[in-house]
């Protein structure tokens, strides 16, 4: 489709403005459909060297409590894109270890910021929760005049969701079949495999089943007995299948799940009741029990490494052809592992499509800050387009 004529068949959707994005399932499938589509926009607009620059300055501030690269710099390259400066909240540097709290924390790094991305995956129960208290206080701050304007909140991966990563995969799967209506009926198997290692947070496996239910879509989430999910999520997605025209189960054979799958998402992930218990050990300091914690999951990891992704596994795909997702990076055996996820052979056969659905995370979050800053992204768009702005000169 002609780029100004994508712009003009967007949706007038309005109440994305000024709206934190900390959890899918608190947006419409409309406002979902609303954000991949700025994303494509703005990916196109790159590709044909149009500047989707509409800051002159200000910050786009990100917190990092877990270790990150395709988000950390998705996040950059997406700010970066809107022609905001990024700067990372180092905590060990800061005044929080002096007794700082989050209600001041939050407003005084926000004074100039317009975006702030959080990513708080270690603690159930706990990383959402921060999210939400950093939301207060700019609004408190916001209110009582601190604060020139109130910075939007980008969830970049808590302990519920990983709203980020879950919309790339669907705007990944967007593309790859041509529309979301062509979603619809495609069966997609969100699989438990082996790693080894634990403590892999529930965030992604979480965010897949709650989002891919959203668009009439087959979903399977597959594990060991005894490895499930928060069971208030598993309960979204047994909701939103039923609202939405699709259908959704668990089971817990790998085998059996990979029959007639279309796509398939093998990812290891720890158990709801073991992050609870690795929760209360973090926060206690338990580095004793934490050790112990650890053997025992990985000697438990250790009786399902039959759970990889394989060629035989493929084979019970659909054409035996199924497309290989994952968020990245994955425990590939023989490579960066002894035993993992997936084969080599079989990760090197969709290598690149997984580096193509990671390429759509930094336009996803784009997006998140585009339609948070502008009451019509859709006018602000098509005024960028016609502007024309070169993002660099082609020539002398």
């Amino acid at each position: 489709m002609d780029l100004k004529k994508q712009i003009e068949s967007l949706s007038n959707i309005d109440n994305l403005y000024k709206q934190d994005f900390l959890l899918s399932w608190e947006k419409s499938e409309s406002e979902l459909g609303f954000i991949l589509e700025i994303a494509a926009i703005l990916k196109k607009m790159r590709e044909r060297n149009i500047s989707p620059r509409v800051f002159d300055s200000g910050l786009a501030v990100s917190i990092f409590r877990d270790n990150s690269t395709r988000t950390r710099f998705s996040y950059a390259s997406a700010a970066n894109l809107l022609g905001l400066a990024v700067q990372d909240m180092d905590e060990t540097k800061s005044q929080i270890a002096h007794g700082e709290t989050v209600r001041e924390t939050a407003n005084m790094i926000s004074f100039l910021s317009d975006f702030i991305g959080i990513r708080d995956d270690m603690f159930l129960g706990e990383g959402n929760k921060y999210m939400r208290e950093v939301a207060s206080a700019l609004d408190d701050g916001f209110k009582q005049g601190v604060l020139p304007q109130r910075p939007g909140i980008i969830n970049l991966q808590c302990d519920m969701d990983h709203p980020t990563q879950a919309m790339a995969d669907l705007l990944h799967l967007k593309e790859y079949y041509g529309s979301l209506s062509a979603l619809k009926g495609k069966k997609i198997v969100m699989s438990w495999a082996y790693s080894p290692s634990y403590g892999k947070p529930l965030s992604v496996p979480q965010g897949i089943i709650a989002l891919m239910t959203r668009f009439g879509m087959e979903v399977e989430l597959c594990h060991p007995e005894g490895y499930g999910l928060i069971p208030e999520i598993v309960e979204i997605a047994k909701t939103n299948a039923r609202n939405c025209g699709g259908s959704f189960k668990v089971s817990n054979s790998m085998e059996d799940s990979m029959k007639n799958a279309d796509i398939v998402y093998p990812k290891s992930w720890a158990p709801f009741h073991i992050m609870q218990q690795r929760t209360e050990l973090l926060k206690n300091s338990d580095k004793n029990g934490l050790q112990d914690l650890e053997k025992v999951c990985l000697e438990n990891n250790a009786k399902f490494k039959s759970w990889e992704y394989n060629q035989a596994k493929m084979n019970l795909t659909k054409d035996k052809n199924a497309l290989y997702l994952h968020c990245l990076p994955a425990d590939i055996s023989g490579v960066s592992c002894k035993e993992g996820e997936v084969s080599a052979d079989v990760f090197e056969k969709y290598r690149t499509q997984t580096y193509i659905e990671a390429g759509f995370k930094p336009y996803i979050i784009a997006a998140m800050m585009f339609a948070n800053k502008f009451e019509h992204p859709q006018l602000m768009l098509k005024s960028l387009v016609e502007k024309n702005t070169k993002r660099f000169m082609e020539h002398g």
